[in-house]
């Protein structure tokens, strides 16, 4: 284990990023705080973004809340940031020199905007918005978020609580997590470097339970799943040439007795994966912990 976690103080990761020495960056979802977790496993908050004015809801979840983080090469961190309010909705950066994070994007009041994934090739930002069912792209440089893809199968289930949720580019591909279904989704990336577009997903793998965040176990297309409702990671080997989502046989390698707690992101460095431990309902105990192997 990485770093134990004050529940009390509203220390419950929502997304993680690794930093070269090891430490980790992570969101506290409803502390609306960004933190850096040493690798000794010490926390320090870096910055806390604004409160809402009283009476705002945030859809689907009520509260504030800070979702996704991703860590650029310069250091700057980019956090997605719901409200229910459109002066505050919307993608944030906090500079590597510290300082006040600043919004670089607005996004709708209405939408949960949650997963955050970078392309440094392109210098494009894709967000998954969870209750709108929608995927957006915004510039590093900040400016107009621009609806990246609609289709269907990112929408939330026909009594479900959330949809297009954890989110990876690799591989000249955007993947992403649907809570609800429990899929994972591949949509090619086409058109310019500098607008690209979406092509047709594919399933990539289904039936996986109510699922957050993923990650890839190196430059294949292997990755593995935060099962977020019944504390599991789930391994999804690589699928060679084979199309469908008949193509994977799924692997739990860590659950509640390996000391999970309702994990909601993955972050590799080298061949560990950090997993957030969010508690978000066992409400005992959220950590980090550090998954060694070669992955």
């Amino acid at each position: 284990m990485l770093a134990r976690l004050d529940i009390d103080t509203g220390q419950q990761p929502e997304g993680i990023d690794v930093e070269p020495d090891g430490s980790a960056v992570v969101t506290f979802a409803s502390a609306r705080q960004i933190a850096r977790i040493s690798p000794a496993g010490e926390p320090r908050i870096l910055a806390t973004l604004p409160a809402p004015p009283p009476g705002a809801e945030t859809p689907a979840v009520g509260e504030p809340f800070l979702g996704g983080i991703v860590r650029a090469d310069d250091g700057s961190l980019y956090v997605t940031y719901a409200t229910g309010t459109a002066e505050l909705t919307g993608v944030w950066r906090l500079s590597p020199e510290g300082g006040a994070p600043r919004r670089i994007a607005a996004l709708p009041a209405e939408g949960l905007p949650n997963g955050i994934a970078l392309d440094s090739r392109s210098g494009q930002l894709y967000v998954t918005d969870s209750v709108t069912g929608v995927v957006r792209r915004v510039p590093v440089t900040g400016g107009r978020a621009v609806i990246w893809s609609t289709d269907p199968l990112l929408a939330p289930g026909p009594e479900g609580f959330a949809g297009a949720n954890g989110i990876r580019v690799h591989r000249g591909a955007v993947w992403v997590t649907h809570h609800d279904r429990g899929t994972v989704l591949r949509f090619p990336v086409t058109g310019s470097r500098s607008a690209p577009t979406a092509g047709r997903p594919e399933t990539v793998v289904e039936g996986l339970g109510e699922i957050d965040d993923l990650e890839f176990t190196g430059d294949g297309d292997g990755f593995l799943v935060a099962g977020v409702t019944d504390s599991r990671v789930l391994l999804v080997p690589d699928g060679g040439d084979r199309p469908g989502a008949e193509r994977r046989r799924v692997v739990s390698v860590l659950d509640g007795e390996d000391g999970l707690q309702n994990p909601s992101a993955l972050a590799r460095h080298g061949s560990s994966v950090y997993i957030a431990n969010s508690a978000h309902y066992t409400l005992t105990d959220p950590h980090i912990l550090l998954m060694p192997g070669q992955w």
